[in-house]
């Protein structure tokens, strides 16, 4: 291969790896969760933006950078630092993404219910099936990094239409990114969470690993990489965060059944309600990709079969996401727990990390710089503290 072909292939796999970290955070939850943020907290919500893009930094960088230089999956990482560990982060982020696999199903059917109106069952069968065409493919990675890609897109410039068109009030939203009229440290966490939680921050890292960049020498890519797929997942997140305050400053009460679908409703009509269905539908096609890949990517530890069929891995977890919620429903125990769960796997996997960067035996003879453990040390402790004040909450009401 010649060396512009091989640096376009790298390009190509960089720029997909960004977007499948981004588009794995960008679900339908994320969706509803900037909405009910920023009618809370109105322009102040953008200073939570900006401290949650730098704090997303601080642990995607370190994560990223470990897994590039030790060469190794986040749980086998855990387990050369604690015997078992990594088995015990698979498990619960096997749990998490099955969980969250299911709202994601779920939200691709709500979505292509909102764009074509039949029924949300239907749509979340579609999802499902342009999911596994994805990875039915020889070269099911390569199709993955161009979905991604394109679909991310989408979302963005979609969004983007019912910004410009809802009239937000910019001077303010500017002035309080650094001048908040009030602070709220819990939902800077749970943004935190929200982007970088559970699978999410290791969808690229490990797509970056399977295609072979990895190694001291590709750090620099790696780096920039990681920060790329935080990035975009926070365009996406101000932009909709300004079309939600253009229409909430206009005395707009969000439907919270949906809110997300009030904002575009309210902001462009009929035609704003069908680019929800179509934003909604393709974060739920991204979510489904990004969650499935990932969950199964931290089994293929367990047992060399499991590596060995890795896509056919990949589909089953989609066909049983699928299945349950086509029969079942969305669990509400199971979604519950893995959420509060999923807030203690990143101080887990993070601490793992960071525990590994300064290990000669994983590292060998990288030194990881200080400042890079010192960001990644304030998004663990965050993240766990609010991660066990959600798991109790959660508990107590649900009992």
């Amino acid at each position: 291969m010649s060396e512009q072909a091989d640096r376009k292939k790298r390009i190509s796999i960089m720029a997909g790896a960004a977007f499948l970290m981004a588009t794995s955070a960008i679900g339908p939850g994320f969706l509803t969760q900037t909405s009910v943020f920023t009618e809370e907290l109105l322009a102040s919500f953008a200073f939570v933006i900006l401290a949650s893009i730098i704090l997303d930094i601080g642990a995607q960088m370190n994560i990223w950078r470990i897994i590039a230089v030790s060469k190794m999956k986040g749980q086998d990482i855990a387990n050369a630092i604690v015997p078992g560990l990594g088995y015990i982060v698979a498990f619960f982020i096997v749990l998490g993404g099955l969980a969250f696999n299911i709202g994601n199903v779920a939200g691709g059917g709500l979505g292509f219910n909102a764009l074509t109106g039949l029924s949300t069952t239907m749509g979340a069968i579609v999802t499902a099936i342009i999911c596994i065409i994805i990875f039915v493919y020889k070269e099911a990675g390569a199709a993955m990094d161009r979905i991604v890609r394109l679909l991310g897109a989408l979302m963005i410039l979609l969004t983007a239409y019912v910004m410009i068109v809802s009239s937000p009030p910019y001077a303010e939203a500017a002035l309080r990114t650094f001048a908040p009229a009030e602070i709220d440290i819990m939902t800077i966490i749970t943004v935190v969470g929200g982007t970088v939680g559970g699978y999410i921050t290791f969808a690229g890292g490990h797509r970056m690993l399977d295609a072979g960049i990895s190694g001291k020498e590709n750090l620099r890519y790696v780096t920039n990489t990681s920060v790329v797929g935080i990035v975009v997942a926070s365009i996406m997140r101000v932009i909709l965060f300004l079309a939600v305050l253009g229409v909430v400053s206009a005395g707009v009460r969000l439907q919270p059944e949906n809110p997300t679908a009030t904002v575009f409703l309210t902001a462009a009509g009929d035609v704003g309600l069908r680019l929800f269905g179509l934003v909604l539908w393709a974060a739920g096609i991204t979510s489904v990709v990004g969650a499935a890949y990932t969950s199964v990517s931290f089994l293929t530890s367990f047992h060399p079969s499991i590596e060995k069929y890795k896509r056919y891995w990949t589909i089953g977890f989609i066909l049983f996401s699928t299945l349950v919620f086509t029969i079942v429903g969305e669990p509400v125990f199971l979604l519950i727990f893995a959420g509060a769960f999923n807030g203690l796997i990143l101080p887990l996997t993070l601490g793992s990390v960071l525990l590994a960067a300064h290990s000669k035996k994983i590292v060998h003879d990288y030194r990881h710089p200080l400042w890079m453990t010192i960001f990644g040390a304030v998004v663990a402790v965050g993240t766990a503290v609010l991660g066990v004040r959600t798991l109790w909450i959660q508990f107590t009401n649900f009992f």
